[in-house]
C-alpha cells in the first residue's frame, strides 16, 4: 500500500455521511457556485489535524497525490501534514514545500484550505525574504492565489508589521468577489486589532470605494458609532 493510500484510509474512518450534508451546503458547492463538485465526506477539521500529526514525518512529496484527491478532506490533510512539518524542517525542506504549494494553488481551491495553510506557510517562508511572490500571486487573477496572498499576510500582522498587507489590500480593493473581499477585509481588521490608527488612516481615503463586505469586515470591531458613521458615509458615495 502507497504511503499516501495509507493516510487516505486513516482519515475516510472519520467520515460522517451526516455533517457531509451540511458541509456541502456550507462550502457552496451547487452547481455554478464557486465550490461546484467538490466533494466532502464530513470529517471535522480537529479529526483532520490529528491524522496530520501522525504522518508528519513522511516526505513532503509523498502527499501529493492526497492534494489531488476529489474529497476535500483529503486535500485539507495534506495541507496541515505541510503545516505540521514546516516549523520542524530545515531551510532546505521549507523551501521544497513552500515550492509544492506554490505549484499546486489549482489544488487549494477553497477558502478554508487556504486559511489553514497560506500564513502558515506561504507567509512564514516568506518572513525573511523577499515578499516578491505575495505580489505575483495578488496579481494572477486567480482567485484561490489572491486570497493566499492577502491571508499569508497573517504571519506579518501578528508581528505588527503591516506594509505588505496594506499594499496588498490596495491591489485587491476592487476586488469583484466577496471571498476576496471579506479576506481584505478580515486581515484589515487584524491590523485594526493591532494598531487602529493604522487601519483609520487607511480606510480614510479608501472606506467610498471599497466593496460593501470588505468594508463591513474591516470596521467589525469598532464601536457602534463608528461603525454606523462608516456605513452611512459609505452609503452616499457617488
Amino acid at each position: 500500500m502507497s504511503v499516501a493510500k495509507e493516510i487516505r484510509e486513516s482519515l475516510l474512518v472519520f467520515a460522517d455521511p451526516e455533517k457531509a450534508s451540511v458541509l456541502r451546503g456550507f462550502f457552496k458547492t451547487a452547481k455554478g457556485a464557486y465550490s461546484e463538485g467538490d466533494k466532502f465526506v464530513g470529517i471535522p477539521v480537529p479529526k483532520t489535524r490529528s491524522v496530520a500529526k501522525r504522518y508528519v514525518h513522511i516526505a513532503p512529496e509523498d502527499v501529493l497525490p492526497l492534494l489531488s484527491d476529489d474529497i476535500h478532506e483529503c486535500r485539507l490533510l495534506a495541507l496541515l501534514i505541510w503545516v505540521a512539518q514546516f516549523p520542524k524542517s530545515d531551510e532546505q525542506r521549507r523551501k521544497g514545500i513552500f515550492d509544492l504549494y506554490l505549484s499546486n494553488t489549482d489544488k487549494i481551491n477553497n477558502w478554508d484550505l487556504v486559511d489553514l495553510s497560506a500564513y502558515q506557510i506561504v507567509g512564514e517562508y516568506l518572513r525573511d525574504k523577499d515578499r516578491t511572490p505575495l505580489y505575483r500571486l495578488a496579481e494572477s487573477g486567480y482567485l484561490w492565489e489572491q486570497r493566499i496572498s492577502i491571508v499569508a499576510t497573517w504571519k506579518y500582522i501578528r508581528e505588527k508589521q503591516f506594509e505588505d498587507t496594506l499594499h496588498l489590500a490596495d491591489k485587491l480593493l476592487r476586488h469583484p468577489h466577496d471571498l476576496i473581499q471579506k479576506a481584505v477585509g478580515w486581515m484589515l481588521r487584524e491590523v485594526g486589532k493591532r494598531d487602529k490608527t493604522v487601519l483609520l488612516h487607511f480606510l480614510e481615503s479608501r472606506y467610498q470605494i471599497m466593496p460593501r463586505t470588505m468594508l463591513r469586515y474591516a470596521i467589525e470591531k469598532f464601536s457602534p458609532e463608528e461603525r454606523a458613521f462608516f456605513m452611512k458615509k459609505e452609503r452616499q458615495r457617488g
